[in-house]
């Protein structure tokens, strides 16, 4: 056969605002097909034009929490009085139909979800973490300001977990420094068409 089956993975995708990562995994998916994006759950309201199921899975801040007490999420926060999080049957369903998921998510999730592969061989093999990093936070900082949407307030607040964010550079496996944007997509493409290639994803049962 000229290809083998596989289960999909996860890629969990983070970097400091201004790094450029949405640009990055926007660029990758139009080029590569079988990428998704997994659905979160919240139970802040729905903004007009958001639709359940699609946008996010919106649910009571009952339910969500019954849904932690039974272990349902494979991350969760809790970020200006509403929940948001990731349900592990989300991310089970794409990988068992041999799909691939971009997960952006700040560190705080990647971590519960470096706790969760660390201890389940299911996700173990799923999931795979990618740090994307601007070139220095010279850059960093000029590309906030450029964007002419931040407070210095804002502007401060986001410099300054840009740098808590950077230090957890080294808890992912992989690093994507996005200084020339088409440099850095490019390299995103051949990590993924590297990353697809994984033995431990393969169905090597079709040899048999």
């Amino acid at each position: 056969m000229s290809t083998m089956r596989r289960n999909g993975m996860t890629l969990v995708i983070s970097g400091p605002s201004g790094s450029g990562k949405s640009t990055l995994y926007k660029a990758v998916s139009g080029k590569l097909g079988g990428v998704g994006f997994s659905v979160s759950c919240t139970t802040r309201s729905p903004r007009p034009g958001e639709q359940d199921g699609v946008d996010y899975y919106f649910l009571t801040k009952e339910d969500f929490e019954r849904r932690v007490a039974a272990g349902d999420f494979a991350e969760y926060a809790c970020v200006h009085g509403n929940y948001y999080g990731t349900l592990k049957s989300e991310l089970s369903s794409r990988m068992e139909q041999g799909m691939d998921v971009v997960l952006d998510i700040d560190v705080q999730g990647a971590m519960q979800l470096r706790a969760l592969a660390e201890k389940d061989p299911h996700f173990r093999d799923s999931l795979e973490f990618v740090f994307v990093a601007p070139p220095s936070y010279a850059e960093l900082e000029k590309r906030l300001r450029g964007r002419g949407t931040e407070s210095a307030e804002s502007l401060e607040k986001r410099l300054h977990n840009a740098h808590e964010e950077m230090t957890f550079m080294g808890k992912y496996d992989y690093l994507i420094l996005n200084d020339v944007l088409e440099d850095a997509v490019a390299a995103f493409e051949a990590l993924i068409r590297s990353l697809r290639l994984s033995v431990k994803r393969m169905k090597l049962e079709d040899f048999q």
